[in-house]
């Protein structure tokens, strides 16, 4: 396996969270090559560009784009956020790097796929796309790897909470008495990264990617407080009124479901679960709550001190 051959980054323009973005950066950082698959040019395409990255402009969902985009690559990160053509696009890359000849395809997946099966689905297509993309995966015979988060603390504890956190000191959420274990985007990118760097020792593992703790949401407003130094408390909302609200707000209805599912299963406890993938694969631990918030601090009202 060739150590320095050019390694595709899909999304690598994505906003919440960036996975992409921050896989592309640290790849560049450590003076691997890097070819940035992005949707269009805009200014973090440059930004891209101007960090060292060949960047590329095309659509998962086009078969001339993929081939064209993975076309000299020998290990592919494959990303996509909440999309109705999930699964499509995940068969074709597949079809694609097969072709190619790929060394090591990395799959960023759901962790709650790991308690799926036929018989057990979730309300959630986005969800479901991604168990059924795992088992596309698996049938391709290709070398892949399957990067498995839980929820991310840049949507859900950030994102979406920032403002009331910031404006009332509370965070209000549907998620019950259920515990939950986040984990920070960036620690993410930080496992897809060394994966890149040195596939070989991982091909064919499942890591599962969760934050240090798992707890419910009186103990995670305790780690706000705590990176805020002023008082944040955990309101649990009625889920229809929730769910009116991401109407409200104009989310498209995919990812109006998707998100739903996700609260209904922190309700039902089903994110109350911890591994230790982050620090077994970069040997650091993963992010804590407290440490987060910190450094989003501006955003949730507070100053950097």
């Amino acid at each position: 396996m060739a150590e320095n051959a050019l390694i595709l980054v899909t999304g690598a323009a994505g906003q919440v969270g960036a996975v992409g973005r921050t896989v592309t950066g640290l790849l560049l950082d450590r003076g691997l090559p890097v070819r940035a698959m992005v949707r269009r040019e805009d200014d973090r395409a440059a930004a891209l560009r101007a960090a060292g990255a060949e960047v590329v402009v095309g659509d998962l969902l086009e078969p001339a784009d993929v081939s064209r985009v993975v076309s000299g690559c020998r290990r592919v990160y494959f990303g996509l956020s909440v999309s109705a053509g999930y699964l499509e696009a995940t068969v074709l890359m597949a079809a694609v790097a097969r072709d190619v000849g790929v060394d090591a395809l990395v799959n960023m997946s759901q962790m709650t796929v790991s308690q799926m099966s036929l018989q057990h689905t979730t309300p959630s297509p986005q969800q479901r796309q991604h168990w059924l993309s795992e088992q596309a995966l698996a049938w391709s015979g290709l070398p892949v790897v399957t990067i498995r988060p839980t929820v991310f603390l840049d949507g859900f504890f950030l994102a979406l909470v920032s403002p009331v956190v910031r404006d009332r000191g509370r965070i209000e959420l549907p998620f019950g008495r259920g515990k939950t274990s986040p984990v920070a985007a960036a620690d993410v990118a930080r496992v897809v990264a060394a994966v890149l760097a040195d596939p070989g020792p991982h091909l064919g593992q499942i890591y599962e990617l969760t934050g240090p703790r798992s707890q419910d949401m009186d103990g995670i407003a305790r780690e706000y407080a705590d990176a805020l130094h002023r008082e944040v408390t955990y309101a649990d909302i009625p889920p229809e009124a929730w769910e009116r609200e991401l109407h409200r707000v104009g989310l498209p209805e995919h990812l109006a479901r998707h998100l739903v599912t996700m609260a209904a299963l922190h309700r039902a406890g089903r994110y109350d679960r911890l591994a230790d993938g982050v620090e077994r694969v970069t040997g650091r631990p993963a992010m804590s709550v407290r440490d987060f918030v910190a450094l989003h601090v501006e955003e949730f009202g507070g100053r950097r001190s």
